[in-house]
């Protein structure tokens, strides 16, 4: 895969030396709203990939590819394309992480507008018209349940009021909204010991949220410095607790060590949570994977073109062992050659994986990202100008 990647590139720039003016070899050249140059290099055909992105592809284009411009689908499922070289179905769920609630960590409550923020409304709607259908919104325990009542107490009507406010906005754009304590299995300065409180936490939010089946409950934000075992106890405690609301929709648990999914097997996770139950059958691992040299998604610069499918390899491998359902909640990496092949190649995975992953969410959106390099807040987030053309939009 890498050496393919890596003469199809060196093509590339033989065929933009030959062609000025055109696109180079897998650049946008055409969908709905595109205005730039539709023309390809020499040796590529412009391709349309789905409604929103038509890509310059080697070859000619076949019999069923679309005028650039033109409204188009995804490939059926069960069919090859040229993007990932085998047969690839869509997700259902495409988003990204809308980050800014839960900023400001050491100050609780804190102030809105000074030590956190909630997601603007115009950035939902930029990403529902590119396409996008899911938005994973974070948010602090703290602030919502204030430690002078407790985990299980009453929420803080403000910060309560942001939360459901912004959440009414997307489901209402008929996307969905993920709703998460970004707590890393923390509480008011401690580790959550008490799985009855934790259950108790997400029965009062499931009360609030149940009658909006386009509300998905992660359940805790990237879990670490805990055993397995006592991580997936939280996780089904809050998974049990949740259901006896009467709430149906979609839970989201995840495992520890930061969720990686490049160490799930020898976090404890693959064994832990190969037991894990849900009497509607609607669950789903989150897993979380960034592709720099420690995993931790704070360098741009990635470990290789193919680390993205190599790193995502035995998560797959223990989805489809074990018949569970996976979820890459957060990945993100840098907007060079490198980083986009291997973005495409862990999408590319997801993707030929046998429907075993339902969805994706990009970190990050949010407001305050400024030039945080894989910020992908419209209108100028780092992030946008490659990533999202070139790693993100060709697999909506």
């Amino acid at each position: 895969m890498k050496s393919t990647f890596t003469s199809l590139v060196a093509a590339a720039a033989l065929f933009v030396s030959t062609v000025k003016g055109a696109q180079p070899l897998y650049a946008q050249c055409g969908g709905n709203g595109w205005s730039g140059e539709t023309a390809c290099v020499s040796g590529a055909s412009c391709t349309a990939l789905n409604e929103w992105y038509s890509q310059c592809l080697p070859g000619s284009p076949s019999s069923t590819s679309n005028p650039p411009g033109s409204t188009t689908t995804s490939p059926p499922s069960g069919t090859s394309d040229a993007l990932c070289g085998a047969t690839r179905t869509k997700l259902k769920y495409f988003g990204v992480n809308q980050s800014g609630a839960e900023f400001g960590e050491g100050k609780i409550p804190g102030v809105l507008g000074t030590d956190y923020t909630w997601p603007s409304p115009t950035s939902v709607d930029y990403f529902v018209n590119q396409g996008f259908n899911t938005f994973r919104i974070p948010f602090l325990l703290e602030r919502l349940a204030p430690p002078s009542s407790g985990m299980t107490g009453s929420f803080n009507s403000a910060y309560f009021d942001g939360l459901k406010t912004i959440v009414s906005y997307i489901t209402g754009k008929g996307a969905y909204a993920i709703i998460e304590p970004h707590n890393y299995m923390r509480y008011n300065g401690a580790i959550i010991s008490d799985n009855n409180a934790f259950a108790t936490f997400w029965t009062n939010l499931a009360n609030q949220f149940k009658s909006n089946d386009h509300v998905i409950f992660d359940l805790m934000n990237e879990p670490n410095g805990i055993d397995a075992g006592v991580v997936y106890q939280a996780m089904q405690a809050a998974v049990n607790a949740i259901r006896k609301t009467g709430a149906t929709q979609l839970i989201l648990v995840e495992g520890t060590s930061w969720t990686g999914a490049w160490t799930w097997s020898s976090s404890g996770n693959a064994a832990a949570f190969a037991s894990l139950t849900d009497p509607n059958n609607n669950v789903a691992i989150e897993m979380h994977q960034y592709l720099d040299s420690d995993g931790s998604g704070t360098s741009a610069q990635c470990v290789s073109s193919t680390i993205g499918a190599e790193r995502l390899k035995q998560a797959t491998q223990w989805l489809k062992d074990n018949n569970k359902k996976g979820f890459l909640g957060e990945i993100g990496a840098g907007s060079n050659d490198v980083c986009i092949a291997a973005v495409k190649g862990a999408l590319c995975t997801l993707q030929t994986s046998g429907s075993v992953w339902i969805g994706i969410s990009w970190w990050a959106a949010g407001p305050w990202w400024g030039t945080y390099f894989q910020s992908i807040e419209p209108p100028n987030g780092a992030a946008i100008s490659r990533i999202l053309p070139e790693a993100l939009k060709p697999f909506l």
